[in-house]
């Protein structure tokens, strides 16, 4: 169901949305990085168009959907090249697993499916940030850059829930890296602290979901997602099922800027 399919989305936004820049300063304030994400954070836009527009690569998704028992019931597979000015990347996908989007749901098809999600369909800002608490827990060394530990857990306090989007945030807990120069977001660990119903049970039901990515920089100061991975165990109108998504990026090549422009 596309409303399923949105709700399951809206976590990928959240976590996708926490980027930024500055200058790197390791004894800096949760408070001073949080502000640093959220300034840097209006200008990712201007990082993936860039980026789009300088690079070449391939991105391989693979979906597994399995029954409350383990069983796997359906696999979907997805390749495709992305080159800089191309109206349309060159795909090549299992025609049987594009036939399944437009089927019904059952015990072998499901409208719960990995997809391309959007960093600017959940902007942070003051809001998202007043739902949490955060908390620096240290720093390590990603990807061979230096990035700040956050933990954070919703706050112990009535949240509004105007919409579907409202209950997956206010229920997101997790850790994330975010890089000491750039404060760009580089990891992120998610995870639901409570079951999520769709349209009050009807539609669905998420009771675990947990999400990870990471990213990495280019040496011209482009960040690019690398991996993507979620498992979600719930129910989809009548059926449970198990979901596993595991999205990779290979063969990164910078594009001569001369053949990119045209």
């Amino acid at each position: 169901m596309k409303v399923f399919r949105q709700a399951l989305a809206v976590v990928f936004f959240a976590a996708f949305s926490l980027t930024g820049r500055g200058e790197e300063n390791p004894s800096a304030t949760i408070d001073s990085i949080l502000q640093h994400v959220v300034d840097r954070a209006k200008t990712e836009s201007d990082n993936d168009r860039a980026f789009e527009q300088s690079y070449s690569y391939s991105r391989e998704k693979t979906t597994e959907f399995r029954s409350s028992d383990g069983a796997l019931k359906n696999r979907e597979e997805k390749d495709s090249v992305h080159q800089p000015n191309v109206a349309r990347a060159v795909q090549n996908a299992d025609p049987k697993a594009i036939a399944d989007q437009n089927s019904g749901v059952s015990d072998t098809h499901s409208n719960v499916r990995g997809q391309a999600f959007k960093k600017n369909d959940f902007l942070l800002n003051e809001d998202l940030i007043n739902r949490f608490t955060f908390t620096l827990a240290g720093s390590e060394t990603v990807n061979g850059r230096p990035a700040f530990v956050i933990d954070f857990v919703p706050v112990k306090k009535d949240l509004p829930e105007r919409t579907l989007k409202d209950r997956f945030i206010n229920k997101a807990a997790g850790r994330v890296w975010v890089d000491t120069q750039d404060y760009a977001l580089v990891k992120a660990d998610l995870h639901l602290t409570k079951p999520v119903d769709v349209a009050w049970g009807l539609v669905g039901s998420v009771w675990k979901f947990n999400y990870g990515f990471d990213r990495a920089r280019t040496e011209d100061g482009y960040w690019f997602t690398q991996d993507v991975n979620w498992h979600l165990e719930g129910r989809e109108v009548v059926i449970n099922r198990t979901v596993d998504y595991h999205e990779a990026m290979s063969n990164l090549h910078k594009v001569n800027n001369a053949i990119a422009a045209r």
